[in-house]
């Protein structure tokens, strides 16, 4: 999973570093710097963990708050399948005993006590249930010829949208919907419903059906199947 031999990794990982018999924990990585901000710290982190896993991908998001900052790696490919538990853990680990190695902690939760030099996080994202679903096979699939950019100038008040399919149990579906108002996160629909535009990797459309992945780790494919009615000319 981890190119161990690349990403020069030291003897021992966050991961693999013990409590001492009082509760006390302290571990410092091999690749830490004091003065690294927050930018830095990030554009550090990314290529790192693109040599380190090579066959996945990663969106790196930071975030600052009152009790210090925090450093996120989304997962948005991976080359296993992470439906289980057990696999989501692994992958979940390995991502960020690499990340660990940027920085610094001392904590005792005996004591309640927990320092570190930034907070990291390595979780799952809606894209990669997206990918999986597309590597194991599409349930109606749709071409992506128009893309979400082009789709967004294209659409107009007054088109419709009809609910093909759903994930089992949706009430909508069969359900035609006009649009009243197209804004730039969103699409308002009559019932005072809307339809918010995903992620470009999240969405297709080939001129008539646009589909929408939704998927989880429950239902990798799960998706919204439109047809898209467009309004005739007067």
């Amino acid at each position: 999973m981890t190119d161990t031999t690349s990403s020069g990794a030291p003897a021992r990982l966050y991961s693999q570093t013990p409590y001492d018999d009082r509760g006390n924990f302290h571990y410092q990585g091999d690749l830490y710097r004091p003065s690294d901000n927050l930018a830095t710290l990030a554009g550090r982190i990314e290529p790192h963990l693109a040599r380190c896993f090579p066959n996945a991908s990663f969106a790196i998001q930071t975030q600052k708050f009152a009790g210090g900052r925090k450093i996120t790696a989304e997962i948005l490919d991976w080359p296993e399948d992470l439906t289980g538990r057990d696999a989501q853990e692994a992958a979940q680990v390995a991502i960020r005993d690499q990340m660990e190695r940027f920085g610094t902690t001392r904590t005792n939760p005996l004591q309640d006590f927990w320092s570190c030099s930034f907070y990291c996080e390595a979780r799952i994202g809606q894209v990669y249930w997206s990918a999986l679903a597309k590597r194991n096979g599409l349930k109606n699939p749709v071409d992506a010829i128009v893309s979400l950019a082009a789709f967004k100038k294209r659409v107009k008040a007054g088109d419709a949208l009809k609910l093909v399919d759903a994930p089992a149990g949706h009430r909508a579906i069969g359900t035609t919907r006009t649009i009243t108002k197209v804004r730039s996160g969103d699409l308002i629909l009559e019932g005072k419903s809307y339809l918010g535009f995903p992620r470009a990797s999240a969405f297709a459309c080939d001129g008539k059906f646009v589909r929408i992945s939704i998927g989880s780790e429950y239902e990798p494919d799960a998706h919204l199947l439109y047809e898209w009615i467009v309004q005739k000319a007067a």
